[in-house]
């Protein structure tokens, strides 16, 4: 059913009187209200996607109503807290380069830890993450052919990954305790450009270099018949012998696809060098539209991907496996010709800045890689065409051929640097 009237979150608390204060004071609908009887995976799915949280857009209300329930939940489950300043919570701008539509102001990761039990590899890490936030009323990114402003209540898209992250931790916590520590993350900001998990990365409130594995769950929900895609699988030597023995235990067919990159937060740790998964039970037509509702999700598919990720969690997490990271494995989202022409091999970070298009990392052995471009640098011009922004480099990039010299100035640590880089082709 079209969802065309925008239902407020706070008018609604007022009106129905179904609140709950949250941990940190923020007035959302009760849970117990709107979730009352599902059981297990769908009590996520059921609050997540209500429209009382109108499409969980970063940094609107309803993204801080969702960041409550799932804090709640980590908090019922005994787990640390893993954020800031003794909180679940991580704070970054919700403002994107990628998102014009999105709020300015303040979005949030929401992180726990299960603290392992031995007591030297309590400190190395695997994180079982999955973003939390939508659309909103689909001003940005929606698939509907309807134009007008609906809301978009992402059931599958995620709120699916965050109710299976959120029943991997309860198994998890149940014991026994894993040898490594488990980080649980749920990130927001995802929809405008991986913003969450690019801000964790790049602010980690773990020691990175300690985590051993990174496992995302983005559209995990309409398992039916099968088969689950899992994507990353070439990211370590040992990933495909673990998925598989899990997919087995549960009967579940698979699909594996090797690439360490995608639209989607593992592509953040990847970026880290961290062997990464994806769990994926594959697009359909309500992709990115209203009709994704809860009524469409696979409660049962739901528990089997539960099942098959706890027990990759628990395998990652033992003394005895050591995953060996293979590195640049497929092909990073770039902003370099729209998937033809001229390739120049640089990772976006979606982070607005005021002039520029900052990036995150270079492909290896990339053009920009050979040119010396690196994290953190902010492209300001191409010879003499000035790059505002990610469109403009875009079509800077349009107007070169493969084979071209350019020289590319930066801004690095607030100095302007030139390089020079000899453009490729894509198909390279």
């Amino acid at each position: 059913m079209r969802k065309s009237i925008v239902i407020k979150v706070l008018t609604a608390v007022v009106l129905t009187g179904v609140a709950a204060p949250g941990l940190y004071g923020q007035a959302c609908p009760d849970a117990a209200t709107l979730t009352k009887g599902q059981q297990g995976a769908m009590i996520t799915v059921r609050y997540l996607a209500d429209d009382a949280l109108e499409g969980r857009l970063a940094g609107s209300a309803g993204e801080r109503c969702a960041g409550e329930f799932i804090a709640r939940r980590f908090a019922a489950l005994k787990l640390k807290p893993a954020g800031t300043d003794g909180t679940y919570f991580q704070s970054f701008s919700s403002a994107s380069a990628a998102n014009p539509h999105a709020p300015s102001g303040t979005a949030r990761n929401v992180i726990a830890l299960l603290e392992g039990a031995d007591p030297q590899l309590k400190n190395e890490y695997v994180i079982v993450g999955a973003h939390y936030d939508h659309l909103g009323m689909g001003e940005f990114g929606s698939t509907s052919v309807d134009k007008k402003p609906a809301i978009h209540n992402g059931a599958d898209d995620n709120a699916s990954g965050v109710a299976v992250m959120l029943e991997t931790a309860a198994r998890m916590a149940q014991g026994p305790r894993p040898a490594r520590s488990i980080l649980f993350m749920a990130f927001s900001g995802e929809e405008a450009g991986l913003l969450g998990s690019a801000y964790f990365a790049s602010n980690p409130t773990i020691q990175l270099p300690n985590t051993r594995a990174m496992i995302n769950l983005d559209m995990v929900g309409r398992l039916g018949a099968g088969p689950m895609i899992v994507y990353g699988i070439g990211t370590a030597k040992e990933w495909e012998g673990i998925v598989r023995s899990a997919a087995t235990a549960e009967k579940v067919a698979i699909t594996l696809n090797p690439d360490g990159y995608g639209a989607s937060d593992h592509t953040s740790f990847y970026m880290k060098e961290i062997p990464v998964l994806h769990f994926f039970t594959n697009s359909h037509s309500e992709y990115h539209n209203p009709n994704d509702d809860w009524q469409k999700i696979d409660a049962a598919g739901m528990n089997k991907v539960t099942a098959i990720v706890t027990a990759v969690a628990r395998q990652a997490a033992t003394p005895g496996t050591v995953l060996t990271l293979v590195k640049d494995v497929g092909r990073p989202p770039a902003a370099s010709g729209g998937g033809y022409g001229a390739y120049l091999g640089t990772v976006p970070d979606f982070a607005p800045v005021p002039k520029g298009v900052k990036i995150s990392g270079v492909r290896e052995n990339s053009p920009a890689a050979q040119a010396g471009l690196t994290g953190g640098d902010i492209i300001i011009r191409f010879d003499n065409d000035e790059i505002a922004d990610l469109q403009g480099m875009t079509n800077a990039l349009r107007t070169r051929k493969p084979g071209d010299s350019v020289k590319i100035a930066v801004l690095r640590d607030g100095k302007e640097v030139v390089v020079n880089a000899v453009l490729g082709r894509r198909s390279n």
